[in-house]
Order: C-alpha cells, then sequence, then structure tokens
C-alpha cells in the first residue's frame, strides 16, 4: 500500500514545474538526512575514507547535500516516468553526440558512473537511440515493476538483468546498440580485483577492460549533472578514451577508477555514497561498516 501511495504522489509531483519540484525534492533529501540513520551513517564513512582531509563539520555538510540532490532525485524521477519526450528534451541537454558519430561503426561502451542523475541520463540518451544496459532487480516488487516500466518508456533499448549476464549485452552492442555501462558499484569478490579509488582498495569489476577487449569496443565517458533550482541537467558524452584497453587489465581498471575520481571532484554532492562502496575487503581486513 504504502508503495503503491508512494508512486501516486510522484505521479501527482511530475505535472509540478522543476522550479517547484526541486526545493521538495530537497527537503524530502533532508528528511531522509534526519530519519534514515544508517544510510547517513553509510555516507558518513564513505566521505571519511575518500576525504580524510576535510574537516569533519565540512564532511557532515557535503552529506547532508548530498541526501538534499539524492532527495532531488527520487522525487524527479516521476519525469523519466510520466514526462512527455518534449518536456524531457527542455528538461536535460545533452551534449556530445558528436564523439559518437566519431566513432560510428564500431560497438561502444557508455561508461557511467553512479551519479545521482543517471537514470534521467539514460531516459534521455534512450530518446535519440537505443541501448543496451543492465539493471539489478530491487526487493519492492512493485517499485521494479515501475522502474523497469519507466526505463523501457522510448524506442526498442535492450534492458537486461543482471542475472542474464553480459553475453546479451555484447551481442545487442555488436548489433549497433551502446552499452550504459554502470561499473562503479561493489559487486562482490566475483569478477573484481582491489584498486584504489580516492587511496583506499575498492573491490572493482574488471567488465569495462574485457568487455572493452573481447567486443573492440570504443569507450565514451557519460556523465549527468544535475544544475541547480529548476535548471534541469546537462548529459554529457566525452571523447572516445585514446590507448584503451591497455597493456594489462588492471591497469584499464585504476584508469577507470582514476577518471571516476576526477569526476566525483567536480560534484562531489552527487556521487551516490549512499552505497558500501568498501564493503568488500581484502583478505583479514575488516569492513569499514
Amino acid at each position: 500500500m504504502l508503495t503503491r501511495l508512494a508512486l501516486a504522489l510522484m505521479w501527482l509531483l511530475h505535472f509540478l514545474p522543476l522550479s517547484w519540484l526541486s526545493p521538495l525534492g530537497r527537503a524530502f533529501g533532508r528528511l531522509l538526512f534526519a530519519l534514515a540513520g544508517e544510510r547517513r551513517r553509510v555516507t558518513l564513512i564513505n566521505l571519511g575514507l575518500c576525504f580524510p582531509e576535510m574537516p569533519e563539520g565540512e564532511r557532515y555538510a557535503l552529506a547532508r547535500r548530498h541526501f538534499e540532490v539524492f532527495g532531488r532525485s527520487f522525487l524527479e524521477r516521476g519525469l523519466l516516468w510520466w514526462a512527455s519526450p518534449a518536456r524531457l528534451r527542455r528538461l536535460v541537454r545533452l551534449e556530445g553526440l558528436a564523439h559518437l558519430d566519431a566513432v560510428a561503426g564500431r560497438p561502444v561502451i557508455l561508461l557511467v558512473p553512479h551519479f545521482v542523475g543517471l537514470d534521467i541520463g539514460g531516459t534521455r540518451v534512450m530518446l535519440e537511440f537505443d541501448i543496451v544496459s543492465i539493471y539489478a532487480n530491487q526487493k519492492n516488487l512493485l517499485f521494479n515493476a515501475a522502474l523497469l516500466k519507466g526505463r523501457s518508456r522510448f524506442g526498442g533499448s535492450t534492458l537486461l538483468s543482471r542475472q542474464e549476464g553480459t553475453r546479451k549485452a555484447i551481442k545487442a552492442m555488436r548489433a549497433g546498440k551502446p552499452f550504459y555501462y554502470l561499473p562503479d558499484m561493489d559487486y562482490g569478490e566475483r569478477d573484481t580485483i582491489f584498486v584504489p579509488f580516492f587511496g583506499v582498495p575498492a573491490a572493482t569489476i574488471t567488465g569495462l577492460s574485457r568487455l572493452a577487449r573481447i567486443s573492440g569496443a570504443a569507450v565514451l565517458p557519460v556523465i549527468t549533472r544535475m544544475l541547480p533550482g529548476g535548471a534541469g541537467y546537462v548529459v554529457e558524452i566525452g571523447p572516445p578514451w585514446a590507448d584503451f584497453p591497455g597493456a594489462t587489465i588492471e591497469g584499464d581498471t585504476r584508469r577507470m577508477n582514476a577518471f571516476i575520481e576526477d569526476q566525483v571532484r567536480r560534484m562531489p554532492e552527487q556521487y551516490f555514497w549512499l552505497h558500501k562502496r568498501f564493503k568488500t575487503r581484502p583478505p583479514g581486513e575488516k569492513s569499514p561498516y
């Protein structure tokens, strides 16, 4: 019942102009910051590990700003699910399509770090061309169904569950669909190596390097930036990475994490700090959570 009420509220809110919806989202985020003690604790631990030089008060303020933009992204998700294509094009600016044109004819991997706007970025991209992507099933079946339906609104994109693996994704890439790929979370020990993320050993999947080697794909980063107030979003498709894949899978994976670090420093409040990024530890090391 609560999920149905939440979805109904999101549907009603999506009719509001973004200049009204955004402050409501920030207020919702502040409420979450006050009530969601466990996720607040995880966020503060992550920020302490990644920014040890930052004074504790500044990290606390950064955590609070993160919850505000997360609250925005949650309420504004209704736009993805119900707003018209014309409205989405007005609210979300897409830049860098010329970089995709430069690799026409090759398989493409779009490297998408976990910033709070990544779903709106994916929807905006799907308004222009079909993609393939892999998603994680949510525990709440009703919300999971709404999420999948919302992500499938436009075009003929291919959405695969993590349980389906990457073989179908490679096939879709070779058929001309860019792979909207999100490899920067802690997925456990399988297919991972420990490489630094903000100087902390982080279990990181090696899929970007392996997929590029198998498919011959070009790798282009895609960063979605939430703008202040009612200004909307910008989705930036970057140029294809030169000399990738490199000599070793470990070197490629380090390069990926270093790139994501640089992007996080541009807008640290928008990275997904609620996730237990460092829960998988090297042998003998305790989880920080």
